[in-house]
Parts: structure tokens; C-alpha cells; sequence
């Protein structure tokens, strides 16, 4: 993909480069002919046909001045000094030559840039003896010299800065190409640790309907309604562990990516809101209480407000939730500072929204574009498993929101018994 976009603009770049030396060149030509119409200086004579015919040739050489600069100057400047040669005004055709010396002084090495800056002042001197009677050769000299001197220092200056910027598009490039490497890697270290917190969603599923089968054809025999309870609740969970399973498989079949090398290292705040080793119970909701005490040891004002009826969610909608949650206040230990972080989650009739705010430092504009990092990948991974969106960006009255949707679980989705956190009626701000 990027080397077709890079071919594309390179043929748009060369494109666009021949259209401007084919109007300089008839426009070098053009301005060479309306000048020879005016009467030259005393001893220089009328430009005739001859001379229009070398006119329009040293202009029409610059075509090529990109592809072969140097042939390109000394094709101008053979014809400039046959030009003078014949007797016409020098002044007519000295451009092209020195637009020729320009691109030799940007694109070519410093000797030949400084031999053909020798040739243009050695023609102009030449030009000058021709005509000596009538010249001041003083003022040829001087022009012979500081001529091709400003026209050699442009150059190599012009040539020195195309050649820093080519380097900074390069490494721009490449940059580009690593972050994109960056974003694919954390993209798939949080598959990988969102499959592995799947599994464990499925793994807790599977005992539970292995005891529940154990418990129906134990009192199956003497207790008809409890062993029908069982089985009740073998079916809830073995449904509900397929959909996680299918849910696990379809985020481990987006991309081709392998397990990553390694792992970054979490940092303080990280840790401060760890819940456990790898082998901890995947948390829910009933784990928020914990999560925000350690929020508020580490310095952070944390509040949490639920509004509507709480529904009980399925363990992996209700993980995802909680790792919203977690890392959302993860990143207000990282970059807030000391401040008040409310968390708010509204239940709905189609949807349940999650929304974490922060006070901040008050230091972003509201438009501020926000540079998906591994927590917002992880999130947005983990929402677009359950149908869900996150949005994170500056607040417009300051500080930070992180915003999860998911939608309402359906009835056959919901669990029986699972924990609810407290409610009360504050509204996501």
C-alpha cells in the first residue's frame, strides 16, 4: 500500500516538474525573442532569423534540465557563446545558461558545479571582450563574477535543503511504518490477553456445568426439582460459554498476527490498580468497590454512580466493562495528576453506558486529536467483541472522558445472581 501511494506521487511529482521546465523553456524562448526585437546596445547587431533560431534552441534545452543538468548547461551555453559568436546582444540568451548553473549547483557535486560556474564567467568575460569598445569592462568583470557567485550559492543552498527535506519525508516515512508496527504489535498483546481473560470466562463456565451435572444425577433420583434446577443452569451457562468461545474465536481470527516476543512492563499506576496475578478470576462489577479504593489510596477523589436498574450482565460483557473502567482511571493516575475522577454507569433499555470523567490539568483544547495508545486500543478491542463503541478525548469544560456503549444484554444473555453495584441518580456529565 505504501510503496503504490509512493509510486503514485513520485510519477505526480515528475509530472508536474515537466510541465514547469516546459514553461520555462517557452517562456525563456518567448522572452529571448521579444528582447532581441528591441534595438541592442552600440556594437552589438540586430537579432535576424539565425539568431531567433538560437534563441529558441538554448530555450527549448531546458526541457531536460531535470534528467541531464549538466548536458543541459552545456548544450545553453555552447549555444550562448555561438549566439555571441555571430555578433548578437549576450544579455538575450544569458538566462537559460544560469538557470542551467542553478540546477548543476543543486544536483550535482561542488567540483562540477564550480566548473560550470567557471564557464558562465568566462563566456561573460568573453562577451565582454567582444565588444570592448563599447563595454566597460569593469563592470564585466564584476558581473562575470557575482553573476554565477549568487547563482552557484542559491544553488547549493536549494540543493542542501531538497536533500534535508527528501531525508525528513524518509524518515517520516519510516516513523510512520514503526508506530503502524507499534499499533499492530499492542493491538495484538491485548487480543492475546483479551482471548486469555475469554478463556478463563469460558474455563469458569465449563465448572459450573460440570457441578451442575454432578449435582442433577446425584438427587436426580430423589429430588426431581432441584436436578431440573441443574440442568436449568447447565443450559444458561453452556450458552452463554458458547457465545464467549465464539466471541474469543472471532477476535483471534482478525489478523494473522502471532503471539507478541513481549511485554512492556506495567508502570506505577499500572500496578496500583492491578487486580490480581494471571491466574486471579477474571473481576466484574462487584470488584469496581475494590478498584476505586485503590484509585482513591493513589491520591485520586473516585466516585462511582450508577443510574437506572442495574442488570445483571454476562462475566465477559461484565470484564469488559470493568476493564474500561480500570484502565480508564489508570490513565488519570498517568497523566492527571491529583485530581477527581466519577464514574458513571447508566442502565438503559437498549444500551448500557459507561462513562469515566476527570478534572485533568485543564491543559487540552476540547478538538484535541487523540493518538490511540494500548489502553484505547485494548478498550475499543473489547467493546467491538459486544457490538460496542469507546470514545476518549478532552472535555470541553476541561479534563478527560472516556465513554463505553454496549448494548443491553438480551434476556437469554443475563445471568441469574450475578452482583449489582449500588445505584444512584446522577447522570453521566
Amino acid at each position: 500500500m505504501h510503496a503504490g501511494f509512493g509510486f503514485l506521487s513520485q510519477l505526480t511529482g515528475r509530472y508536474r516538474s515537466l510541465v514547469v521546465d516546459a514553461l520555462l523553456a517557452l517562456g525563456y524562448a518567448g522572452a529571448g525573442l521579444l528582447l532581441g526585437q528591441e534595438r541592442p546596445p552600440a556594437g552589438w547587431q540586430s537579432m535576424d532569423g539565425l539568431g531567433a533560431v538560437l534563441t529558441v534552441l538554448v530555450g527549448l534545452a531546458l526541457l531536460a534540465r531535470r534528467i541531464a543538468p549538466v548536458g543541459v548547461f552545456a548544450t545553453s551555453s555552447a549555444l550562448w557563446i555561438v549566439f555571441i559568436a555571430c555578433g548578437y546582444w549576450p544579455v538575450i540568451n544569458s538566462m537559460p545558461p544560469l538557470l542551467g548553473l542553478y540546477t548543476v549547483a543543486a544536483t550535482r557535486s561542488l567540483r562540477t558545479s564550480l566548473v560550470c560556474a567557471v564557464v558562465v564567467t568566462g563566456t561573460w568575460v568573453y562577451a565582454g571582450l567582444g565588444n570592448a569598445a563599447n563595454s566597460s569592462m569593469p563592470t564585466v568583470f564584476a558581473q562575470a563574477i557575482l553573476f554565477p557567485a549568487v547563482v552557484f550559492v542559491v544553488g547549493r543552498g536549494s540543493g542542501r535543503l531538497a536533500e534535508r527535506n527528501r531525508q525528513f519525508a524518509e524518515l517520516t516515512f519510516q516513523l510512520r511504518r514503526q508506530q503502524e508496527e507499534n499499533a499492530r504489535q499492542a493491538l495484538t498483546e491485548e487480543r492475546v490477553r483479551i482471548a486469555r481473560e475469554l478463556h478463563d470466562v469460558v474455563a469458569h463456565h465449563m465448572s459450573v456445568i460440570s457441578l451442575q451435572a454432578g449435582v442433577a444425577s446425584y438427587v436426580f433420583p430423589t429430588n426431581p426439582a432441584l436436578s431440573r434446577q441443574a440442568l436449568d443452569t447447565i443450559a444458561d451457562a453452556s450458552r452463554e460459554a458458547l457465545e464467549e468461545m465464539r466471541r474469543m474465536l472471532a477476535l483471534l481470527r482478525v489478523g494473522r498476527e502471532g503471539p507478541p516476543e513481549g511485554r512492556v512492563e506495567p508502570d506505577a499506576a499500572d500496578d496500583a490498580l492491578e487486580d490480581g496475578g494471571a491466574n486471579a478470576p477474571a473481576p466484574g462489577l462487584d470488584l469496581l468497590d475494590p478498584l476505586l479504593a485503590r484509585v482513591r489510596g493513589a491520591g485520586v477523589q473516585a466516585t462511582l454512580q450508577v443510574v437506572g436498574s442495574p442488570t445483571p450482565l454476562p462475566q465477559g460483557m461484565a470484564l469488559c466493562v470493568y476493564r474500561v473502567i480500570q484502565e480508564a482511571l489508570t490513565n488519570v493516575l498517568k497523566h492527571a495528576g491529583p485530581t477527581r475522577a466519577d464514574v458513571t454507569i447508566r442502565y438503559e433499555t437498549r444500551s448500557i453506558e459507561v462513562c469515566v470523567i476527570d478534572e485533568g490539568r485543564g491543559n487540552l483544547p476540547p478538538d484535541t486529536t487523540v493518538t490511540p495508545g494500548h489502553g484505547l486500543i485494548g478498550m475499543t478491542e473489547r467493546a467491538k467483541i459486544y457490538g460496542g463503541t469507546v470514545t476518549a478525548g478532552p472535555r470541553a469544560l476541561g479534563g478527560f472522558e472516556v465513554r463505553l456503549v454496549l448494548p443491553a444484554p438480551t434476556t437469554s444473555d443475563r445471568p441469574a445472581g450475578h452482583p449489582a453495584p449500588g445505584h444512584g441518580d446522577v447522570p453521566c456529565r
